[in-house]
């Protein structure tokens, strides 16, 4: 919780936050950003540090009197806030405001001067990737990473069905909430509409980007090339495999090694990871886009395996109950397909698997 007594004006604390902004830090000639969107300067106050990184600085604070999370986009090394940048910032603002889900940050306003300023709901759970390493050397319970993966699978599906691609999912971009029963997607610098056009290549966080994003050969920086919403199935994959392990993918190699183990059709091993989840995560991964499932299939691939993952407990957390879910007519495709008569065929096992099985099999993936 914010102490009032240490918070600051923004507007005055913003004067000079970084250096010199220089004479062309004009983010009104650069941005475009609908005035609706704009939030009154003088009612933000900056508060401590929640984290940093090489674009922006994040703080809480308050704005009107309620805990927020103010993101402040930092100049580079010319002490310039450069085009590339206010270009990232423009695009977040603009497709944050669009989206309304349960499973993604709120969008509260932004600012363009005296620096460029994103206000969004404050998450105090932090991210899913410090939850993860905090837990460390334990993994998660079961249901517990079940109910994120589908809480994440839920956001993106309701991103890809109004044409957004986020382009950037990985844990640090996942945030929770203080009592750690809701999960939602952050972070929109890299997100972008979907369109028939080429796009930048190497967008978004190696360990977690999909093959068709790589090149094995020499590519030059800033290449573009077409993909799909699909690049996301990938990213979503590799958390999964996180959120089940408590393990980093390809941890201790390189970006490059990452890249090329990537591009060759590596994969981290399912050797630990429970049966009835194992087709699922080979289809989200698969080297061919189209054989990947849509967020629709796998949120409903997830509720029933969480479904019987609670109903084999013996009790189960509120956080934990579903909704009754509504039938789904799936897609046709032949990754799906194949993951669902495994499925089915796992269930006839049922009498050999348990949570017990479950839990057991994600402790020794360590």
């Amino acid at each position: 919780m914010v102490d009032t007594k240490d918070l600051i004006n923004l507007e005055t604390s913003l004067s000079n936050p970084f250096g010199n902004f220089g004479d062309d830090f004009s983010a009104q000639n650069v941005v475009s950003i609908d005035k609706k969107l704009l939030i009154d300067l003088h009612q933000l106050s900056l508060g401590p540090v929640l984290s940093e990184g090489p674009y922006s600085v994040v703080y809480e604070g308050l704005y009107k009197s309620v805990p927020v999370a103010i993101k402040i986009i930092q100049p580079d090394m010319s002490a310039n806030v450069s085009p590339e940048r206010k270009q990232k910032f423009q695009r977040e603002v603009t497709l944050l405001a669009k989206v309304k889900h349960d499973n993604i940050v709120k969008f509260i306003g932004a600012c363009m001067e005296p620096s460029l300023i994103l206000v969004t709901e404050l998450m105090r759970g932090g991210t899913l990737q410090k939850y993860l390493w905090n837990t460390r050397p334990h993994c998660p319970d079961l249901k517990f990473s079940l109910s994120f993966a589908l809480g994440i699978s839920r956001a993106m599906e309701y991103l890809h069905a109004n044409g957004i691609i986020h382009r950037d999912l990985k844990p640090s971009n996942l945030l929770l909430t203080e009592d750690k029963a809701i999960i939602k997607l952050a972070d929109f610098g890299l997100a972008r509409e979907e369109a028939e056009a080429e796009m930048t290549t190497e967008a978004g966080t190696y360990r977690w980007m999909a093959p068709e994003m790589f090149s094995i050969e020499p590519i030059k920086i800033g290449v573009k090339k077409h993909y799909n919403h699909k690049v996301d199935v990938y990213s979503f994959s590799m958390i999964l495999w996180e959120l089940l392990t408590n393990s980093t993918p390809f941890k201790g190699r390189s970006n490059i090694v990452v890249a090329y183990a990537t591009a060759t059709k590596m994969r981290p091993s399912t050797e630990t990871i429970p049966s009835d989840i194992e087709p699922l995560l080979s289809s989200c991964w698969a080297e061919d886009p189209a054989e990947r499932p849509e967020f629709e299939q796998i949120s409903d691939f997830l509720e029933n395996i969480l479904r019987n993952v609670c109903a084999s407990s013996t009790s189960s957390p509120n956080i934990f109950e579903l909704e009754h879910s509504t039938s789904k007519e799936l897609t046709n495709s032949p990754a799906m397909n194949c993951l669902m008569d495994q499925h089915v065929e796992n269930s006839k096992k049922k009498n050999r698997t348990s949570c017990c099985c479950f839990r057991s099999a994600c402790d020794n993936s360590l």
